[in-house]
């Protein structure tokens, strides 16, 4: 075997840099309430999105899948509601859920970033 790192810049959880095992752990527990926060976003963001897609795509709204869906964007789009009123029903549908979702996104993933460099 040879001595060379063969991942260079890769630390393995046997390499501390800097302090003690306590203080690499309580690093570690900014960076997971990050990705718990960054999930959530996407997750917020996503079934938004998704239900954009099913009304553009003009799924039945009668379906069970279909419904939670649009009960659960309207619980997560409930502040943004009916701030665009269009004539065509597809678009406001997009400006009133898409607002929403790229502001959970912006938010999110900003509140992670500040996260990860404490």
């Amino acid at each position: 075997m040879s001595s060379t790192d063969p991942v260079p810049g890769y630390q393995t959880s046997d390499q501390h840099q800097g302090g003690s095992p306590r203080s690499v752990h309580r690093q570690g527990a900014p960076r997971r309430v990050a990705l718990a926060v960054c999930t959530i976003a996407d997750i917020a963001a996503g079934s938004l999105a998704l239900w954009v897609l099913l009304y553009l795509l003009g799924a039945n709204q009668a379906n069970v899948f279909v419904a939670f869906v649009h009960g659960a964007a309207d619980l997560l789009a409930w502040w943004s509601q009916d701030i665009f009123t269009m004539d065509t029903e597809g678009l406001r549908i997009i400006l009133n859920y898409g607002l929403p979702a790229v502001m959970y996104m912006l938010i999110g993933h900003g509140i992670a970033a500040r996260l990860n460099q404490a």
